[in-house]
């Protein structure tokens, strides 16, 4: 162990490891477009963009001067009676892109205080208008993040169970993606008739944490076309499925009916910065319209707005709007499908999905699913020593590039998965 490690282990708590029986973490000293470079030499496919964030790979150069530039001008100020305009022009860009007609953006540190400052702006939103609703609909396995907010309206688990009892109940639908999915539909149904009900939140089109797991665009479009008709705010949780992951800049473009509230993060800043956005519509914003102090949105982060990352959420916006980024979209959306109809079907595979960038895989197992699956270690363990960053979700595994992938690099995981797939089916015959 190095000097650098021994160090991290006496000092560091890394987030979901566990204290006790954990190999040392790699000690990553550069990067560079796909590529984590490692202090023993090892170079390293990024093959889940960082946990979701990184959209144009590593250190990218166009990005560093960014933040270089703005550091010399205006690290940061308090945005409470001041402004500046990096968060200006992001907040006119992101208006123009984001589906629906968003009005005002609030801007946070990260997707978990983005998802704080929907809720909380939905339910003061009645609170305001002197008719207060107080229930939440969520879907059966999300996850929004991992504050009190986030963790109420995410599924129940073993990640919440500590906290169980200080968290504030939220109306959970089955997951729309069973086959019966007008078990889903009914259910939100009938939570709709008491017109108690708030806001609902959702992650569109796929459930990142819960496995990958896809559902259409018919059952969402449902389920949104029934809130609206009983006035309940759409929360769209964009924070994964932004900025061009689903082949779209959002995944909402898919479906008929447009969001009250987006929230945003990850992809932002291009991955770079901690930023958080939570974007709302002109219907939301005439509930604070008032002189009253106590109509007042009281939140508010230390960090809110940080010209840094403000900068460069505005240079990747830019890379990210450029024609040869969308072209590299749809380039490894190609190739994620073709590999998808490769693989579906072969034994011991229960399901593959794919989603724009997005390709998952899950494998069939004796104890069947879910995070705590042991085939998980096998799966990082086996591809690590490949020099391939994949991190499975128990035994979902899946493959999530940045856009800085060349044809050639997404070619070499897909036969590394395909020959592990191949292995696993030697082992079981």
């Amino acid at each position: 162990m190095t000097a650098w490690l021994e160090k991290d282990s006496h000092w560091v708590w890394h987030p979901f490891t566990s204290l006790v029986d954990t190999p040392s973490p790699l000690h990553v000293v550069k990067a560079h477009g796909p590529y984590l470079y490692t202090d023993s030499g090892r170079r390293i496919l990024d093959g889940i963009s960082s946990w979701w964030v990184n959209i144009h790979g590593h250190s990218h150069p166009e990005l560093a001067q960014a933040i270089f530039e703005q550091a010399c001008t205006l690290e940061h100020v308090i945005f409470a009676g001041f402004t500046h305009s990096p968060a200006i022009e992001l907040a006119e860009k992101l208006i123009a892109l984001l589906p629906g007609q968003q009005q005002k953006v609030f801007f946070s540190d990260n997707g978990s205080t983005a998802v704080e400052v929907a809720i909380k702006m939905a339910i003061q939103y009645w609170y305001n208008r002197g008719t207060p609703r107080k229930k939440i609909i969520a879907i059966q396995g999300a996850y929004h993040g991992d504050t009190f907010g986030a963790m109420s309206v995410g599924d129940r688990n073993a990640f919440t169970e500590a906290f169980s009892q200080h968290l504030f109940d939220v109306e959970f639908i089955d997951w729309p993606g069973h086959r019966d999915e007008h078990r889903a539909t009914d259910q939100f149904e009938n939570l709709l008739k008491s017109d108690e009900v708030a806001a609902f939140i959702y992650e569109p089109l796929i459930q990142g944490a819960a496995g990958m797991r896809t559902y259409t665009s018919h059952t969402l479009n449902a389920l949104l076309v029934s809130a609206r008709k009983r006035n309940v705010i759409c929360i769209a949780d964009e924070v994964f499925t932004g900025f061009g992951r689903t082949g779209k800049m959002f995944a909402s473009e898919y479906l008929d009916v447009n969001p009250d509230i987006i929230c945003l993060s990850k992809g932002l800043t291009g991955g770079v910065m901690p930023l958080g956005v939570t974007a709302c519509s002109q219907r939301i914003v005439e509930a604070y319209l008032s002189s009253e102090p106590k109509k007042t949105f009281f939140h508010g982060h230390s960090f809110t707005a940080n010209p840094l990352g403000c900068a460069v959420a505005l240079k990747s916006l830019e890379l990210l709007t450029m024609p040869a980024c969308q072209e590299n979209i749809q380039t490894i959306s190609a190739k994620q499908q073709a590999f998808a109809e490769r693989v579906n079907g072969l034994p011991g595979i229960a399901r593959v999905n794919r989603l724009g960038t997005i390709l998952s895989i899950e494998i069939e197992t004796a104890s069947g699913g879910g995070y705590f699956n042991n085939i998980r270690q096998k799966i990082y363990d086996h591809f690590l020593q490949r020099d391939i960053l994949l991190r499975p979700l128990g035994n979902v595994l899946y493959f999530l590039p940045s856009y800085a992938f060349s044809s050639d690099q997404i070619n070499h995981v897909h036969q590394t998965i395909f020959e592990f797939l191949e292995s696993l089916q030697s082992i079981r015959k």
